[in-house]
């Protein structure tokens, strides 16, 4: 059964070269197992979900602009996500400030062709139907 997931969760991208920790703001007043419980709208970049170190996505404009001053060799670039859709699917069954609650099997993409995904929860004991 999926985990709800909380403030300090952690993420990885599919084309980042660290994992990052996923920020909730207090907005929707709800608390689980002690930090802010999130929800699919918890996907702002730079305010809840923080770069992961190097980017290799090749449809990254900044990858591509390191990789031509590297003479074609692929060369990473600092990451800054670009997660500008919702987590998906989400726990459909359970709202959490009138969205969806987030759950650790969802997704998140960023427009560079990355896949963001939960780790680590950051729960221990709260599952979602």
């Amino acid at each position: 059964m999926p985990q709800q997931v909380s403030m300090g969760a952690t993420l990885q991208c599919s084309f980042g070269m660290t994992p990052s920790t996923l920020v909730v703001l207090p907005e929707n007043r709800v608390l689980c197992e002690g930090p802010p419980a999130a929800n699919i709208m918890d996907h702002v970049p730079l305010v809840n979900i923080m770069p992961f170190g190097m980017c290799s996505a090749p449809a990254n404009p900044a990858v591509q602009a390191a990789t031509a001053a590297a003479l074609g060799t692929p060369t990473p670039a600092p990451c800054v996500p670009a997660t500008m859709q919702p987590w998906t699917p989400g726990a459909i069954t359970v709202q959490l400030g009138n969205a969806p609650s987030l759950d650790n099997v969802s997704k998140c993409l960023c427009n560079w062709g990355g896949a963001v995904t939960v780790v680590d929860p950051a729960t221990r004991k709260t599952q979602l139907p």
